[in-house]
């Protein structure tokens, strides 16, 4: 099998699996054709730590750093995470909903979360991203786009402008887009 073949169960063999429990079943008939591209980094500009993966599957623990402190109660997720070297880790199967997108708006439809998959790149609004994020993210767009009927590629601030900004202006759109 091909390692960036997304399997039936919605899973990526070529991914790490580290399941989040923040998901739940998408609903009837929903169909994934959006892709929401996100950055992340916790703390804030600090790479190459466990706080995304503690976040993402509830153990963030609020006394190591201050700004735990906020979003240390949050309940989110994302599909997949690409970090600074290129290395993947899926946190959510795609035939769940993760919970990537809040409050969100695509194409006048709301709940983005329904019929999206979330990728968060390591990173901040700050930071030109990796080459080796860029790869990794070009295959797995390709693998995406090979198992569901996907209409667009975006940002989270493209579906939730003036909320969010990511993945900012040091993301290279040109890369993913032909």
């Amino acid at each position: 099998m091909n390692a960036f073949r997304i399997a039936a169960d919605g899973t990526l063999p070529a991914a790490r699996q580290i399941a989040s429990p923040n998901c739940d079943a998408r609903p009837a008939n929903a169909t994934i054709e959006l892709i929401v591209i996100h950055n992340i980094s916790l703390p804030p500009g600090a790479f190459g730590g466990d706080g995304v993966i503690a976040l993402f599957t509830n153990n963030l623990n609020p006394d190591e750093h201050p700004y735990y402190r906020e979003i240390h109660h949050l309940k989110v997720s994302s599909h997949f995470f690409i970090r600074r070297d290129g290395d993947l880790i899926q946190f959510v199967p795609c035939a769940r909903r993760a919970w990537h997108a809040g409050v969100s708006q695509w194409r006048g439809r709301a709940r983005c979360n329904d019929f999206s998959v979330g990728i968060e790149l390591e990173g901040d609004d700050h930071t030109p991203f990796e080459e080796a994020q860029y790869a990794t993210l070009e295959k797995l767009l390709a693998a995406l786009k090979a198992a569901y009927p996907i209409a667009d590629v975006v940002g989270h601030s493209d579906i939730a402008p003036g909320r969010k900004t990511d993945p900012g202006l040091f993301f290279d759109w040109s890369r993913i887009r032909s």
